[in-house]
C-alpha cells in the first residue's frame, strides 16, 4: 500500500451498523503511512465511539463545527484532504449530499472539499434498492464521486442481501488504486472490452440487429479504466460514448467488423471482456441498392453465419491472459453458460437472464451470475449497471478470492 503513504484521508462517519469496521479501516490507513481525520455525524455515535476512533487515528475526532474551546474549520479541512472518504455511508446523508444539504460537519467538509470524493454505502437490501437511493447514487456519480460497491450478505436486519458496506481490506485496496500514478499502471496493463450490438445490413436502409444499449460493455470499460488499465473498447452502434480518457474507442458496424478489431487489438489485452451482443447471422448478399415493395406476398433472406469472436480469442488465449464472456440466456440459463464456457476456453461467463425484471437490454439495471471454472459461481443481485461492472472487475482480479459456491 506505498500509494497510500503520507496522504492525507478525511474519514467520515456516520449513522449505520456498519460504523463498527470503522476502527480497523482506521488501522489499516494507518499501517499504511496515510494521515486520517476522522469526523463523525452524531447519529454515527450512536455505533462507535469518538475515543476509539481518536485512539486508532491519533486524532481528535470532529464531531461538531465548533465546541466550546475551538471552531473546526470545515473549508480548511476541505482543501487539506488528498481524499474524502465517507465509510459507511447512511441512506440519510447519501440524500443530503446529493442534495447539498449542510447541517453536520461531514456535510459542511463535503462541500468544500477539492479533493475526490468516495462513498462506501451501507444499508438494509430494500433501501438499498429503492429508486430514491438509486436517483440519489446517480447523483453522487455524476458528480465525479466514486460509489465503492457494496457487497451481499447477512443485513443488520436479518435478512440476507445486497447493502453490506465493502470489507475494510477493499476500501483500502480502493483508496490505494485512487492514487496509482499513470507511470505504474496504464502503460503496463492493458484491456480489451467489446459493447454494443452489431448490424448486418440487408440493404441501405434496413439491417438485422438487436436490442443492446452498449450500456454494461461501457460500464466494465469504466470500471477497468478506474482500475487503472488502458481500454480498447470495440463499440457497435450505440448513442452512448465512455466519459474516462483512459478508454480509446473503435467503432464498428457489424460482426466481422467487430472480429477484426478483436483479433488485432486481443494479443496486448491482458484482460478482455466480450459484452457485445454479436448477431450471430448475416445476410448471404447485401444488396446495394433500397429493396422495393414488390407484389410478392413473401420475401426471403438467405442468412449465413458469422465469425464467433469469443470462440477465435479462446482459441489463442495464453494462460497469462483472462478472458470474459456473457451470455443473454431466456431457457437452460445455467446449463448453456456453462457450456459456453467450456466450449469458448473463457475464465469466466457473466450470465444474465431475460426473464430478470430490470435485466438485459436496454435497461441501467443488470442482474448476473458470474461462473468460473470446476463448478465456481458467484451471484450478484439486481443493481445498477456502473457498480455490478466495478464488482464483477473486482473480482475477477482477485482469483484467488473466487472460491465461494
Amino acid at each position: 500500500m506505498k500509494n497510500l503513504r503520507n496522504k492525507k484521508i478525511v474519514l467520515a462517519v456516520t449513522g449505520s451498523i456498519a460504523a463498527y469496521k470503522t476502527p480497523a479501516l482506521v488501522r489499516l490507513l494507518v499501517k499504511a503511512g496515510a494521515e486520517v481525520q476522522v469526523l463523525m455525524t452524531s447519529s454515527a455515535q450512536d455505533f462507535v465511539t469518538p475515543l476509539t476512533l481518536s485512539t486508532v487515528s491519533g486524532k481528535p475526532v470532529y464531531a461538531n463545527i465548533s465546541n466550546d474551546a475551538q471552531w473546526h474549520n470545515h473549508v480548511q479541512l476541505g482543501l487539506w484532504a488528498d481524499v474524502m472518504l465517507i465509510a459507511p455511508c447512511s441512506a440519510n446523508t447519501l440524500a443530503k449530499l446529493a442534495q447539498g444539504l449542510c447541517d453536520n460537519i461531514v456535510h459542511a467538509v463535503y462541500l468544500s472539499a477539492r479533493c475526490p470524493v468516495m462513498i462506501a454505502p451501507a444499508m438494509d437490501e430494500d433501501m438499498w434498492l429503492h429508486p430514491a437511493v438509486k436517483n440519489n447514487i446517480n447523483a453522487l456519480q455524476s458528480f465525479g464521486h466514486t460509489i465503492i460497491p457494496v457487497e451481499h450478505g447477512a443485513l443488520a436486519s436479518g435478512l440476507t442481501g445486497a447493502g453490506r458496506m465493502a470489507e475494510p481490506e477493499t476500501i483500502v485496496d480502493m483508496l490505494s488504486d485512487l492514487f496509482r500514478t499513470k507511470q505504474e499502471d496504464i502503460p503496463l496493463r492493458k484491456a480489451l472490452v467489446t459493447a454494443g450490438p452489431t448490424y448486418e445490413h440487408i440493404d441501405p436502409v434496413r439491417f438485422i440487429g438487436n436490442f443492446s444499449s452498449g450500456k454494461m460493455g461501457i460500464a466494465m470499460a469504466e470500471a477497468l479504466a478506474e482500475k487503472g488499465f488502458q481500454v480498447d473498447l470495440v463499440l457497435g452502434p450505440s448513442v452512448q460514448l465512455p466519459t474516462s480518457a483512459h478508454i480509446h474507442v473503435h467503432q464498428v458496424i457489424s460482426a466481422e467488423e467487430m472480429y477484426a478489431s478483436c483479433l488485432q487489438l486481443f494479443p496486448d489485452a491482458e484482460v478482455t471482456v466480450m459484452a457485445a451482443a454479436v448477431s450471430d447471422f448475416r445476410p448471404q448478399k447485401r444488396v446495394s441498392e433500397k429493396i422495393k415493395k414488390g407484389k410478392e406476398e413473401n420475401m426471403d433472406i438467405r442468412l449465413v453465419r458469422n465469425p464467433d469472436i469469443l470462440a477465435a480469442l479462446g482459441k489463442i488465449k495464453k494462460d497469462s491472459q483472462t478472458l470474459i464472456g456473457f451470455a443473454l440466456e431466456t431457457q437452460n440459463e445455467r446449463k448453456n453458460a456453462e457450456e459456453k464456457l467450456r466450449n469458448k476456453n473463457a475464465d469466466y461467463i457473466a450470465l444474465n437472464s431475460l426473464k430478470d425484471s430490470g435485466a438485459g437490454f436496454g435497461t441501467d439495471t443488470n442482474k448476473i451470475t458470474l461462473i468460473g471454472k470446476k463448478g465456481w459461481y458467484k451471484e450478484f443481485p439486481l443493481q445498477p449497471k456502473k457498480q455490478l461492472a466495478k464488482i464483477i472487475i473486482e473480482t475477477i482480479l482477485r482469483p484467488n478470492q473466487n472460491n465461494e459456491n
